[in-house]
């Protein structure tokens, strides 16, 4: 896969959100709603950018490949459980997608590991 093409459409989707979020629901949503799309967007970047950041680990041939394949996938999993259910909580008010938000950042820290453990590791 290419880590770097999907964390810079990720990036581009996360700013897009961002200010989808500060100029039209800005009026529309609750401050606490607000903030809570603002956390989902904040954390998206943030793991979007671990996954443009992979991509240049995958490309620099030194750690292991697979782990990081494997840490790339949590990154991207845990973006779209952690901030997709946050936004659509926000959006909706479906309290129950609160719920399934810490799966998204377990998936998150998962990445992490993996990420670190690879640098550990020779393929």
């Amino acid at each position: 896969m290419n880590w770097i093409a999907i964390g810079c459409i990720s990036s581009f989707l996360n700013v897009s959100l961002g200010a989808f979020g500060a100029h039209y629901l800005k009026s529309k949503l609750s401050e606490y709603s607000l903030n809570v799309f603002h956390t989902a967007v904040q954390y998206g970047m943030f793991h979007s950018l671990a996954l443009v950041l992979v991509g240049l680990a995958l490309l620099s041939g030194l750690p292991n490949r697979q782990l990081l394949n494997f840490s790339s996938i949590a990154f991207l999993a845990g973006i779209i459980v952690f901030s997709g259910s946050l936004i659509l909580l926000s959006i909706t008010g479906i309290k129950w997608l609160g719920a399934i938000t810490p799966i998204g950042g377990l998936l998150f820290l998962l990445g992490w590991i993996l990420f670190a453990l690879s640098s550990f590791e020779r393929s």
